[in-house]
């Protein structure tokens, strides 16, 4: 494990004052799972993801694939062409779901103070004289070694804010614990450049080049040089956070995150170009997501289609509904609208994903004796055909836009942060 500490000026190494918060990162989680199960597997280059003969993408890459020059998002043809010999498996995903819990319930032993944001990253706050009066940096060690007794591991970032954590847990991976003291945040993300801090994505970086602004310490000293018209709010919590004088705030954790939309997309092994085949593909997958809003009992007023075009070029539109729904006869017709604001017929579909979110309210829980009639007191062929599904396999029951893409999709597997949000 390395670790590295970053002071102000005359603070011993073991002072602590004020707010304690870190970040936990697990290192290249998916394919440290795979080669924990599969000990023949660790030194060698994995890939997660999904195959070269259906278009797959990388979902993570283990360090042994990552020196070849293989990363996330990275076509799997092209993360092939640079390591043939590696090793490729499309993943496991409950397994790694299951991994994580056991790490978030290591920090929940030293903190109530968590918050996970993806299944692989999480904040918590162990700010001393809140729930102990142990040094920080003792506890961030702790937590490491457990993790590290799991089978995998994990890099921390230490500091007094969500940003100077984030940033430090990205600087010695894997297995690196970097400790921002507080008053030492300045001089920590000064030299940095400002891709390092998150939030600021290609497009803004290249308006902050405009005006000079390459570091995070140009960006910190730049005040009155971000003005409300070019930034908006965007410019003085920018400068704010540059300079690691953010205050942030580490909810109670909550084992169940509200979900704030359901999802899911399919990728083509070839692209899609016909409206009949567009069209019975997206009903398709607001079949799919229809299903999960009925398990999770919940009903959405927004709808969103998202079409990737290719590699680089993507574009989603958004309907609102009359009232909420969780049946895809009712939001499937609405996703068409919002796709036609997007899509023309011969434009070639690579990928396409429907989300529903604005869950105002909740749908009913299934009442399995009358199978949920409906408002006119017919039975919900939705729930029906739920209700078949899960007791007789999913097989049991498939329309013919099921049928239709049966097979012919990419294997990767959306497994990057989840697909409910």
């Amino acid at each position: 494990m390395e670790e590295s500490g970053h002071t102000a000026a005359g603070q011993a190494w073991t002072e602590w004052a004020g707010p304690a918060i870190g970040l936990l990162d697990l290192d290249a989680f998916f394919a440290s799972v795979e080669q924990l199960d599969h000990p023949e597997w660790r030194g060698r280059p994995v890939v997660v993801g999904g195959s070269v003969e259906k278009r797959g993408v990388v979902s993570t890459a283990s360090y042994e694939a990552r020196r070849f020059g293989i990363h996330s998002a990275m076509p799997a043809a092209e993360a092939r062409r640079l390591c043939p010999e590696a090793i490729w498996t499309q993943g496991h995903f409950e397994r790694y779901r299951a991994v994580s819990n056991e790490v978030m319930g290591i920090i929940l032993d030293e903190t109530p103070l968590v918050e996970q944001v993806s299944v692989d990253e999480a904040f918590f706050d162990v700010t001393p004289g809140r729930f102990s009066r142990e040094s920080p940096l003792d506890i961030c060690r702790r937590i490491q070694r457990r993790v590290s007794d799991l089978g995998v591991t994990c890099s921390i970032g230490l500091g007094t804010n969500k940003t100077v954590a984030k940033v430090a847990s990205e600087r010695d991976k894997p297995r690196g614990l970097t400790v921002v003291f507080p008053g030492g945040e300045a001089d920590f993300l000064a030299p940095l450049p400002i891709r390092a801090m998150s939030g600021i994505g290609p497009a803004t970086e290249r308006r902050l080049h405009g005006l000079g602004i390459k570091t995070l310490g140009q960006l910190a000293a730049s005040g009155d040089r971000l003005r409300a018209e070019e930034f908006g709010v965007l410019g003085p919590l920018m400068v704010e956070r540059a300079a690691g004088a953010e205050r942030s705030v580490v909810p109670p954790s909550q084992r169940r995150r509200e979900v704030k939309s359901v999802s899911n997309e399919r990728t083509f092994a070839h692209d899609l170009t016909d409206a009949h085949e567009v069209h019975a593909a997206l009903d398709h997958i607001c079949g799919l997501v229809g299903r999960r809003l009925r398990d999770k009992s919940l009903a959405g007023s927004v709808v969103t289609v998202k079409v990737r075009f290719d590699y680089l070029h993507a574009r989603s539109a958004q309907r609102r509904l009359p009232h909420p729904a969780d049946d895809e006869r009712e939001f499937s017709p609405v996703a068409r609208e919002a796709l036609d604001q997007i899509w023309r017929e011969g434009q070639p579909v690579r990928l396409l994903g429907v989300a529903m979110s604005g869950f105002g309210e909740e749908a009913a829980e299934p009442d399995l004796l009358d199978l949920l009639a409906d408002e006119e007191g017919r039975p919900s062929v939705s729930r029906t055909t739920d209700e078949i599904r899960r007791r007789f396999g999913d097989d049991a029951v498939a329309y013919g836009h099921d049928l239709r893409f049966s097979g012919r999709t990419s294997d990767t597997q959306p497994m990057g942060k989840g697909d409910d949000d």
